[in-house]
């Protein structure tokens, strides 16, 4: 077997698993807001979420104070409450799940595909029952769900379909942005680890008025108007009709989401070569394997994840962890799944092997950095250093035969846009 020699970076660099991309003209735009009269509720808001909404090509966006926020207002907005049952993934953040529960709601977990670790539709539909609501789509690591399944699906049981699409900001299903359809709600992060960021900071994306307006309602603590709408109409008078939260994002955080908007196709681009890139060098590895990507989207890749085997190396996935960073490489774990956590443990009754592939991919995951400013030789260096810490891993009986079959990556279409 081929032994890889990677070179070390200068210095003591770290490259983290992901990191923001600040230019001078996202400070120049936060600068301006500043000096300007308002710092939050002001114009930035609405204009951010009109360009937003005009890229996703959706009828209507809400600007919320992160991705968390969003998905808890789309719970309000379906009517999730006491009694309903919503079917979401387990390989998610914790958030996904939780804002059931904010609703009083019973999150129930449909189990993932092995080979992408998106929602398995077959799965989901073994879940329903006559308590089931909505289904939360989760666009893993940056690439759509099986949205025409799950739309049909979603459809014959008279279900609610809401996309998660924190990780996926520029992905494409079929030809069409992610938040410009199927789902009912599509929801967003700008977590600095994102594509674009606004330091914390969510939308919301929809083509109904009605679920718009009431997650408009929600952000504002349930009031029918805001402090800027009053102002420009000479009133006082409010009325809260609604118990909402304080959800709302601000003037500066929306001038630089816009600014950061409009360098999101640069952003992009440099995500995917740097897939490419790793693509290149994992390509025909029997340790180290990709996940699977369909033909039919365009990836967005907030992460690049990979699966190993670690059950059968001389040593876990934690000592190998700890020896990719103290490389100098910042690698994660993207999830515990949700439903082992202790808080659903104890609240929902769940248990290991409630979702068997979700597990089992738990158990082999690990995400290598990827993020804009990434250069050439910091990708090499990660993923050949990646391939050194595994080999020399291998037992020695097992040097020449297969953990997991070679791996040939699927060809993805290139962006519409």
């Amino acid at each position: 077997m081929k032994k890889h020699f990677p070179k070390r970076l200068n210095g003591n660099m770290f490259v983290p698993y992901g990191r923001q991309t600040i230019t001078e003209k996202d400070i120049q735009a936060v600068m301006a807001v500043l000096q300007a009269d308002y710092l939050t509720t002001g114009p930035k808001v609405e204009e951010f979420e009109a360009r937003f909404s005009e890229y996703v090509d959706a009828s209507y966006a809400v600007a919320v104070s992160n991705g968390t926020a969003a998905l808890h207002a789309a719970m309000f907005a379906i009517g999730i409450g006491p009694g309903d049952e919503v079917i979401v993934p387990p390989l998610t953040f914790a958030a996904t799940a939780n804002a059931v529960v904010y609703q009083g709601g019973t999150p129930v977990f449909a189990d993932v595909s092995p080979d992408t670790l998106l929602i398995d539709p077959f799965k989901v539909i073994k879940k329903i029952t006559a308590k089931t609501k909505a289904i939360i789509a989760v666009d893993y690591a940056g690439q759509p769900c099986d949205y025409l399944s799950l739309r049909l699906i979603a459809e014959e049981n008279n279900l609610y379909l809401i996309s998660d699409a924190c990780h996926a900001l520029g992905a494409e299903y079929r030809g069409r942005r992610t938040g410009g359809g199927p789902a009912d709600i599509t929801v967003f992060s700008f977590h600095p680890v994102k594509h674009i960021t606004t330091g914390e900071g969510g939308m919301a994306v929809t083509d109904q008025k009605l679920l718009a307006d009431k997650m408009k309602l929600f952000r504002n603590h349930g009031i029918t108007s805001d402090h800027r709408s009053r102002q420009e109409t000479g009133t006082w008078y409010y009325e809260m009709t609604e118990l909402g939260y304080n959800y709302r994002l601000s003037d500066i955080q929306c001038a630089l989401g816009i600014s950061q908007l409009e360098q999101l196709p640069d952003f992009l681009s440099a995500r995917r070569k740097i897939a490419r890139r790793y693509d290149k060098t994992f390509f025909g590895q029997k340790i180290i394997r990709p996940l699977s990507s369909g033909s039919d989207i365009f990836h967005a890749y907030h992460l690049y994840v990979v699966r190993i085997d670690f059950s059968k190396l001389k040593v876990n996935r934690k000592t190998v962890f700890k020896k990719l960073h103290g490389q100098g490489i910042g690698t994660n774990v993207h999830y515990i799944p949700v439903h082992l956590h202790p808080f659903y443990r104890e609240r929902f009754n769940t248990r290991k092997g409630l979702c068997p592939v979700a597990e089992k991919a738990y158990d082999q995951i690990l995400s290598l950095p990827i993020f804009p400013s990434m250069t050439d030789e910091q990708v090499d260096f990660c993923a050949e250093t990646v391939i050194e810490v595994m080999e020399s891993a291998l037992p020695e009986s097992s040097v020449d035969t297969d953990i997991f079959e070679p791996f040939h990556h699927i060809s993805l279409g290139e962006s519409h846009a």
